[in-house]
C-alpha cells in the first residue's frame, strides 16, 4: 500500500515539472527567439514480487510479477525549430533563417548565442558605435571580435546584407561593404545548448565545439534577413492541449494517494 503512495507523490512531482515547463514556454510566447521546451519522462525501478521460475514437472513458467515504483522526469528537451519572422520597424532588427546563432560577449567575458536579433547601434567612443543587443552585451563578427565601426558612419544609412556584410552607402547611394561581418554560429548538437536567460544560450560538453559559418565547410549557411525578428517558436494550441493532460495526470496521481490513503485507513480500524 505504501508504494502506491510514493509511486502517486512521484507522478505528482513530474506532472508539476511537466506544467512548469508548459507555463514557462507559455508566459514566453512572445519573447524574440525564444524555443520551447518539453518535459520527458522514464519509469523508476521496478519490485519483482515473482520471479521467473519452473513448474513441479520442470517445465518453464515465463511470467514475473513486478511492480513499477513511480516515474520521474528524464530530461527538458530543447526544440530548435524555426520560429515565424516578425516584421519590425527597426533597422537593427535582424531575423536568421536557417540553424545559426548570432554570437555576444557577456560582462563575464564568456561568449553566448541567441536566435534574439534585437540590436542597437551604441556609441563607443571616438564618434565610432558598435552593435549591441538590449542589454548592451556586443555582437561579435565573424572573427570573434566585437563589432565596431569607423567613426563617421550614420546608424541610419548602415544596411546588412544576408550573409551578414555590413554596408553603407557611397556617392552613388548604391551600398558598399565596409569590411565587417556579422557572425553566425552552428552547432552538430544545439539541443545540448545551456541556457543562461534573456534567450542566451552557453555551450556545453553535449552542445559540441562551435562550428563558424564563415569557416566550417559542409554546412548550409544562415540567411541574415534585416527588419525581421524571429518569433517564439511555442505553439499556444499544443502547450494549452499539453497543459490540460497535465493537469488531468496530476489529479489522477493525486486521486491514487487519496484512494491508497482510505485503503490505509479502513485496514488500520479492522482491529476495532
Amino acid at each position: 500500500m505504501v508504494r502506491s503512495l510514493w509511486s502517486g507523490a512521484t507522478g505528482m512531482n513530474a506532472q508539476q515539472t511537466n506544467v512548469d515547463t508548459i507555463a514557462n514556454n507559455l508566459a514566453n510566447v512572445n519573447s524574440v527567439g525564444y524555443k520551447a521546451q518539453v518535459a520527458q519522462f522514464k519509469s523508476l525501478l521496478y519490485q519483482n514480487l515473482q520471479s521467473i521460475t519452473t513448474t513441479a514437472n520442470g517445465d518453464p513458467k515465463p511470467t514475473t510479477s513486478q511492480v513499477g515504483l513511480g516515474v520521474r522526469t528524464s530530461s527538458i528537451n530543447q526544440i530548435f525549430t524555426q520560429g515565424s519572422l516578425l516584421d519590425s520597424a527597426s533597422d537593427t532588427s535582424f531575423a536568421i533563417e536557417g540553424d545559426g546563432f548570432f554570437a555576444l560577449r557577456g560582462e563575464d567575458g564568456q561568449i553566448y548565442y541567441t536566435r534574439n536579433g534585437d540590436f542597437t547601434w551604441a556609441l563607443a567612443g571616438g564618434n565610432r558605435m558598435t552593435l549591441t543587443n538590449a542589454d548592451g552585451l556586443p555582437v561579435l563578427d565573424v572573427e570573434g571580435r566585437a563589432i565596431v565601426t569607423d567613426a563617421g558612419y550614420i546608424a541610419s544609412n548602415l544596411s546588412i546584407t544576408e550573409d551578414g556584410q555590413i554596408c553603407y552607402p557611397d556617392a552613388q547611394n548604391n551600398p558598399q561593404p565596409i569590411g565587417i561581418q556579422i557572425g553566425t554560429f552552428q552547432f552538430n548538437n544545439p539541443g545540448g545548448l545551456k541556457r543562461v536567460g534573456d534567450t542566451l544560450f552557453a555551450v556545453t560538453d553535449a552542445s559540441g565545439r562551435v562550428l563558424n559559418e564563415n569557416t566550417t565547410d559542409g554546412i548550409q549557411r544562415s540567411r541574415i534577413i534585416q527588419g525581421y525578428l524571429e518569433g517564439s517558436n511555442v505553439q499556444v494550441a499544443n502547450e494549452m492541449v499539453n497543459l490540460i493532460v497535465a493537469q488531468r495526470a496530476y489529479e489522477m496521481n493525486s486521486k491514487s494517494i487519496t484512494t491508497s490513503d482510505s485503503m490505509l485507513e479502513v485496514a488500520n480500524n479492522l482491529k476495532r
